[in-house]
């Protein structure tokens, strides 16, 4: 895919969402690193259910600590995963307090090193709530990317070198909300819903779906 069409993809996602941000609901750094924590093989809908129980009685790392693993795990055990991912909450508090003084650090390196924080949820973090222009692959990002061109790669990592590489400075904040959105609600994984696709004339995907009626 060239430069050309690359930006215009970009535009025309900026087009039809000029701001666009997480789905996820937090109202702090620290509340989004525990609902990305707890996002992973799980909806964004099931965690926004679940913190808005869970933030109004513990919001910080000092009150999600002080509920224990059998406190957090009562009001996560809705979303899958949920007996590791509690786990990972009080560790994860546990460091936040002892070496980052309650805060959640603007360090990549420093994000990795708490449990289960990967490079995509440094990256989520890094981007949406300090403003860094990162770029988080998860699976719809790396469908989407493959499956239009726009940044094709074997693995997470080499879509996102690609994506780094390829997309506009201007547009580098934004990429991957755009794309996450786009592979969630309209690229998806089964069946893409290329009939009402904003970018189809763009996509370099060969075998278009036609609308569910043809």
């Amino acid at each position: 895919m060239n430069a050309n069409k690359r930006r215009a993809i970009y535009e025309t996602l900026q087009s039809l969402n000029p701001h666009p941000t997480t789905e996820l609901e937090y109202t702090s750094p620290f509340e989004l690193l525990i609902a990305v924590l707890l996002s992973a093989q799980a909806t964004d809908v099931s965690v926004n259910k679940a913190m808005r129980k869970m933030f109004p009685v513990a919001n910080t790392p000092q009150k999600v600590f002080d509920l224990g693993e059998e406190g957090v795990t009562g009001y996560i055990k809705t979303i899958g995963l949920y007996r590791t991912k509690a786990k990972n909450v009080i560790a994860t508090c546990r460091i936040l307090l002892d070496q980052y003084g309650g805060e959640v650090p603007e360090d990549r390196e420093a994000l990795e090193g708490l449990p289960g924080v990967g490079r995509k949820t440094a990256n989520v973090i890094l981007n949406t709530a300090f403003g860094h222009p990162t770029i988080a692959v998860d699976t719809h990002i790396f469908r989407v990317a493959n499956r239009t061109g726009l940044a094709p790669g074997k693995d997470v990592r080499a879509v996102e070198a690609a994506l780094e590489k390829f997309t506009p400075a201007e547009f580098k904040q934004d990429a991957h909300h755009w794309l996450i959105l786009h592979g969630r609600y309209v690229c998806r994984a089964r069946r893409p819903e290329c009939w009402h696709c904003a970018i189809e004339p763009l996509c370099e995907f060969r075998p278009k779906t036609p609308p569910p009626d043809l």
